[in-house]
């Protein structure tokens, strides 16, 4: 009978605390909180520390490797000597020209002849295009473009005038004897070869269809044929100025 007047809440069980929560634990079951953890925000900037530092060491490594390439590219040019023979020639307005009067600039050179239909004047427009593109940019020296003539035959001094004024205003055309036009085309390795007449007297030259660059000291850089484009010549040209080395 007492039983039935206590109050309700004296018949329920006591209360006991809540339990406390377990601590959080990290990726395999680590407590993040303990001695030897390391916080997230240090473990992603060891992260990018070791990142960085595998990326140097491969860009340093990258660039040996350039460097290598490079050195490697100087030796064989000296072994071979291309472009390093001397010529004496004519240009468009008669006066003489030898290759020493173009030690110093850069050059764009390319060997054909006057009366080719249509490649000879194809690659001369492309290798003007060049020119007059890096012409746009300011700081970078002046490019001088070079035709030789293959045909010294038909192509005298009047002759090779009238042709290159119609690409380049500072487009320089050359000419000489027969032996003096041989002896620049050896000195650059350059096949030519005229094929038989036709009943007018007209025949065309096989020949190295090839723009060269030379570098200020005149040696022989790099070509380029029929398949790359006035951009990419002028891209390369420009790329060869910025890592250029004398090799003298």
């Amino acid at each position: 009978m007492f039983r039935a007047l206590l109050p309700v809440r004296c018949l329920l069980p006591p209360r006991r605390p809540p339990a406390a929560a377990p601590p959080r634990r990290g990726l395999r079951g680590r407590d993040p909180t303990r001695d030897g953890g390391l916080p997230l925000g240090r473990r992603v900037a060891a992260v990018a520390a070791a990142g960085a530092a595998a990326g140097a060491g491969w860009l340093y490594l990258r660039q040996e490797k350039e460097r290598r390439r490079r050195a490697r590219r100087r030796e064989e040019l000296r072994a071979l000597a291309l472009g390093q023979g001397d010529f004496a020639l004519l240009d468009q307005e008669g006066r003489p020209r030898r290759k020493a009067d173009f030690l110093g600039r850069w050059v764009l050179l390319y060997f054909g002849f006057t009366h080719c239909p249509d490649v000879c004047p194809e690659e001369l427009e492309k290798l003007c295009r060049a020119v007059a593109l890096l012409e746009r940019e300011p700081g970078l020296p002046p490019v001088q473009p070079l035709f030789i003539t293959v045909d010294p035959e038909r192509d005298d001094v009047a002759a090779v005038g009238r042709y290159v004024r119609d690409f380049h205003p500072r487009l320089l055309g050359l000419t000489g004897s027969p032996e003096e036009v041989r002896a620049a085309g050896r000195a650059y390795r350059v096949y030519a070869s005229a094929g038989p007449k036709d009943e007018d007297g007209d025949y065309v030259v096989d020949h190295t269809v090839l723009i060269y660059l030379l570098g200020p000291d005149g040696l022989f850089l790099d070509y380029y044929g029929r398949s790359k484009t006035d951009a990419q010549i002028a891209q390369s040209v420009r790329r060869h100025m910025e890592t250029y080395e004398p090799v003298q």
